[in-house]
């Protein structure tokens, strides 16, 4: 198959998945990012998004994860004109995390609207690090180092799996998997989400974080505190979680384009100072050769 043809196919599968949950795909946004990566499509596991807040509501994200470790996704970014180079510390800190860290490999999300948005950083499940080495990184934001004691606590200071870097939103995800199993009990979950000062959690909250498998926080520069928690399920038939599906998710569920993938999903609630909201990931190409790593793409 050739590679314009590969890159039409997968478009194509972008362009009905968007279309399956109401948005409009941009062909300006998308085609530069898969022209920009397309060396890394044939070889990647590729998922598509959706959420429920208001912020990410109206756009389809795609993430292309196992981009090889001697890639920099930014540098390709910013070599293809897809984002613009600022003086800000979260241009810095996915380099910082390369020279220093033992990553496996790489990802990036984009969206169908919005374009490129972010980056990711994956270590081996077998080689998890430690936020206390992770904030000497000079662009680490100080509320990753404030929030060291909470991580402690509850067992999950040495079990990041994933940095995730926002670009646009001037934040980073750090990703815990392989957590102490009670950290989804409800006791936790509450107690969790009542040490980051985040409103304590529904009925339905306390459910789904039952069968959840890894937690990720959201922190940025202009706050010492976490802005976010997520808990996330892996299942291959998220009709049967317990939660109320809305009706965007269910779209994609039911009307997006299955792949190579199957029945693969990650599922999501995030709990913020405004509320919960919910997210899926519905993987449409897979690599079974990095199954273990990918137990921690959170979504």
């Amino acid at each position: 198959m050739s590679e314009t043809v590969e890159l039409a196919e997968l478009y194509s599968a972008i362009e009905e998945s968007a279309r399956a949950v109401g948005v409009s795909s941009s062909r300006d946004k998308v085609w530069p990012v898969l022209t920009a990566y397309r060396e890394t499509i044939a070889q990647s596991v590729i998922s598509f998004r959706v959420q429920t807040s208001a912020s990410k509501a109206a756009d389809l994200d795609c993430r292309f994860t196992l981009l090889p470790k001697d890639l920099d996704p930014y540098a390709v970014a910013l070599a293809n004109g897809l984002t613009a180079k600022t003086d800000h510390p979260v241009d810095s800190l996915l380099g910082e995390v390369h020279r220093q860290f033992p990553v496996d490999c790489y990802g990036i999300d984009f969206g169908v609207v919005g374009g490129f948005k972010k980056t990711w950083s994956f270590f081996r499940p077998d080689n998890l690090q430690s936020v206390s080495k992770l904030v000497g990184l000079p662009s680490m934001p100080r509320s990753a180092s404030e929030s060291l004691g909470l991580f402690s606590r509850y067992g999950l200071a040495d079990k990041v799996s994933v940095i995730g870097y926002d670009y646009a939103k001037r934040s980073i995800n750090l990703y815990f998997t392989g957590v102490p199993a009670d950290c989804f009990e409800r006791k936790s979950i509450q107690s969790i989400l009542r040490d980051t000062g985040l409103p304590d959690p529904s009925e339905e909250m306390l459910k789904f974080g039952e069968q959840a498998f890894a937690i990720y926080v959201t922190l940025g520069w202009d706050s010492p505190t976490i802005e976010r928690v997520t808990f996330s399920v892996n299942t291959p038939d998220p009709m049967a979680l317990p939660v109320q599906m809305d009706p965007i998710i269910e779209k994609l569920v039911k009307d997006a384009p299955y792949g190579s993938a199957g029945h693969r999903f990650v599922y999501g609630v995030t709990v913020t100072p405004k509320g919960e909201y919910h997210k899926i990931q519905k993987y449409y190409q897979w690599q079974t050769r990095v199954e273990a790593m990918l137990s921690s793409d959170a979504g």
